[in-house]
């Protein structure tokens, strides 16, 4: 009844973490079954169906896979241990049946949150229409091995930017409201909220409680970051738990809540486990803190130092505005005790005499100079003087000129009868000619 299957050569997948496949065929094959011909007249059998999936899901043969133990079932009087495996990053989740001799055989022993790897033959019951794997051999996931994950993990996030300080928010200096993630009643809350409020009185805290390990540590962090994200009056995040081996913490360096907190807008404080943990939160966070109390610490001022601050900022101010004050003080003295400002008519009177002084040789200079311009003129008025026929007719010589302006120079210039006019010193004279004599 089963339809004719083919194979293949199987291509690995790699899952969204970028880690190791979880699940690797033993036989490196898969097969892919072709459509059952069905129709509304010939439909097939629920028990046909069940045993074509059956004998599909026995042809994968014996695979190995890896996941995370949620619970596990060990029920009085049978010999088998009924266990559920949860994938480490997708909410999927199969059951496994184990021997009890095998479980009882393991050098460390199984328990929830264990990370493991299974060798086990995936097998279909009929009867119920449930998928198992049945155990064949259990491996817990070594230290070495888990840290090496976390380390590859890391640089590949890394390589996304999501650890960069260009990312990082500065912390609000008083937050309205601080958030807290933290277990339900944990030493963690505790520490948080009495360090917080003895820190600042009147801090107020929005709490949300989410368990700190374990397989639902992961969706619970992040349901209960989106909430506090999604409240405006948070304006910081702290994530809190105590120490714990590296299983514990593994919740803390889930690629899902990694991304969660790039995310958000609102300002995240890790404070997982002690200072030598180093889970992949404190990278992305915006601020590590060493513990739960340095978070509060890191996340609340202290009322008594910011008093402190405050006033020795006004000290410091005070002691400025003094030494402003006493150097000006000391600067008006100084105005004060000069000549000038004590005694401003002093330096009146002086001024005038000098002012005085100053017009007394002005007017000397101006006198001085237009004496020496009457002389200069007297002078040149006398050469002038000198010069002029006048002076010559007033020492008794005389200007003879015929009625036309002619002047007569020789006895050949006149007639005999003839007017003539004689010009002196004081006025002129006309004449008749009535004789001439040559020299």
């Amino acid at each position: 009844m089963f339809p004719a299957v083919t194979h293949r050569p199987r291509r690995l997948r790699h899952h969204s973490s970028r880690f190791t496949p979880n699940v690797v065929g033993a036989h490196n094959y898969a097969v892919t079954p072709m459509a059952m011909q069905t129709s509304p007249e010939q439909p097939a059998q629920v028990r046909t169906i069940a045993r074509a999936i059956g004998q599909w899901i026995d042809r994968l043969g014996v695979v190995w896979v890896e996941g995370q133990v949620t619970q596990v079932s060990r029920r009085q009087g049978m010999a088998t241990v009924f266990l559920s495996l949860r994938d480490k990053l997708a909410d999927v989740s199969v059951q496994v049946t184990a021997p009890r001799t095998l479980v009882d055989a393991m050098s460390t022993p199984l328990v929830e949150g264990a990370s493991v790897v299974i060798q086990a033959k995936p097998t279909y019951y009929e009867n119920r229409g449930q998928l198992s794997l049945a155990a064949r051999e259990i491996r817990m996931v070594g230290l070495g091995e888990l840290l090496a994950r976390l380390e590859q993990r890391r640089q590949l996030l890394a390589a996304e930017g999501l650890f960069a300080e260009t990312h990082k928010r500065p912390l609000p200096f008083l937050p309205r409201k601080v958030g807290l993630i933290t277990a339900d009643n944990s030493a963690a809350e505790r520490d948080v909220v009495e360090v917080g409020r003895r820190r600042w009185p009147g801090v107020q805290f929005e709490i949300r409680h989410a368990a700190m390990q374990g397989v639902n540590a992961t969706r619970e962090v992040i349901e209960a970051l989106q909430r506090l994200e999604a409240n405006a009056e948070v304006d910081v995040i702290i994530i809190a738990r105590g120490g714990g081996s590296v299983e514990d913490l593994l919740p803390f360096s889930d690629e899902a809540l990694i991304r969660a907190v790039h995310a958000t807008s609102t300002p995240v404080i890790s404070a997982i486990g002690h200072e030598s943990d180093t889970p992949l939160l404190d990278l992305v966070a915006d601020v590590r803190a060493a513990t739960p109390t340095d978070a509060a610490k890191r996340a609340i001022p202290d009322v008594v130092e910011e008093s402190a601050r405050i006033q020795q900022a006004r000290e410091r101010i005070m002691r400025a505005l003094q030494v402003r004050l006493s150097g000006e003080q000391q600067y008006l003295h100084q105005l004060q005790a000069r000549p000038v400002l004590r005694d401003p008519a002093s330096g009146l009177s002086e001024r005038s005499e000098q002012i005085e002084a100053l017009r007394q040789r002005v007017t000397r200079a101006v006198s001085s100079m237009v004496e020496r311009s009457a002389n200069d003129i007297a002078h040149r008025r006398a050469r002038v003087q000198a010069l002029s026929p006048l002076a010559t007719m007033a020492r008794g010589y005389s200007v003879v000129q015929r009625p036309d302006g002619a002047l007569v120079t020789a006895i050949d210039d006149v007639e005999i009868a003839a007017q003539l006019l004689i010009r002196v010193a004081d006025g002129q004279i006309t004449t008749e000619v009535t004789g001439k004599e040559s020299r």
